[in-house]
């Protein structure tokens, strides 16, 4: 897949539908990409998720028409896909530093050009990675159904759960596990465990997740959590996957938190994603 092409065909859809009522689902399937998975890439390779982008385009496309035509303010509102003029109103001034009635006088307006994803070569970046065969196998545990737009602040909470139960802490926690979902729902399953192999039995409150025989890219992340992790997503999805010979496997990917001080500068943990060679 090339990930430069599929996130500025993705803000093509969005600019064609500015004035519909579209949803995370739409624009994804509009690329073939899960919610998941192509929320985590446009918000990394833009900086912003995808729901914000069309917030702040739709406002600064409001701000033009209140400043060069006579529509009126209600119906620049819902053209934009706001229900009332109230919350029409509280974003415009949030976004533009004054009200929509202000712009129609004269008020400086902001304007936010539309997005093109580009590759930029900077020079200086190493990426510790390997390329491995896993054969299949299984995954013990405790997972939970999670939305793209929400899930950075609420996954973090799920761990702290994990921790704080004391059934669930019984069970090796090192791994993060995401799931795409693949029935066409928005949201995704993201698990915390172990390979099952590590504990007897399937302990209640867990499940297994099969992951089949991949190739997998395994990105060695070296600093303190959450942010040495963080910023190796980025460089996977700005730098690597543009420029490597392979392609993602939107299917599953594993975060694996080595033994140690997290908190460490020297603290190592993992990134795996499955892999193909690119044809």
């Amino acid at each position: 897949m090339d990930w430069i092409k599929t996130i500025n065909n993705a803000i093509a859809y969005m600019e064609d539908h500015l004035s519909d009522e579209i949803t995370l689902a739409d624009i994804a399937g509009s690329v073939d990409l899960s919610a998941f998975h192509f929320q985590r890439a446009f918000t990394l390779m833009t900086g912003m998720t995808p729901a914000e982008y069309l917030r702040k385009r739709r406002l600064s496309q409001a701000g033009a028409d209140l400043s060069d035509s006579d529509e009126k303010v209600i119906d620049i509102a819902f053209k934009y896909c706001y229900d009332s003029p109230e919350s029409f109103t509280k974003a415009f001034s949030r976004f533009h530093g004054c009200t929509p009635m202000q712009a129609r006088k004269g008020s400086p307006v902001q304007f936010m050009n539309r997005y093109t994803v580009r590759i930029t070569i900077e020079g200086g970046s190493i990426m510790e990675y390997k390329i491995e065969k896993w054969e299949a196998m299984d995954l013990l545990v405790h997972a939970k159904e999670f939305h793209p737009e929400t899930s950075d602040a609420e996954i973090p909470k799920f761990w702290d759960e994990y921790y704080a139960d004391e059934k669930y802490r019984k069970i090796p926690g090192y791994l993060g596990v995401c799931a795409q979902q693949k029935n066409g729902e928005e949201t995704f399953l993201y698990g915390i465990g172990c390979r099952a192999c590590d504990v007897e039995g399937v302990p209640d409150g867990f499940e297994i997740i099969h992951l089949p025989e991949y190739e997998w890219a395994v990105f060695t992340c070296r600093g303190p959590m959450p942010d040495a992790i963080q910023m190796m997503w980025e460089k996977v999805y700005k730098e690597w996957l543009p420029a490597a010979d392979y392609e993602l496997i939107p299917d599953y990917d594993i975060e694996n938190y080595l033994p140690g001080d997290s908190s460490s500068k020297d603290y190592i943990s993992e990134i795996c994603i499955p892999v193909r060679r690119k044809n």
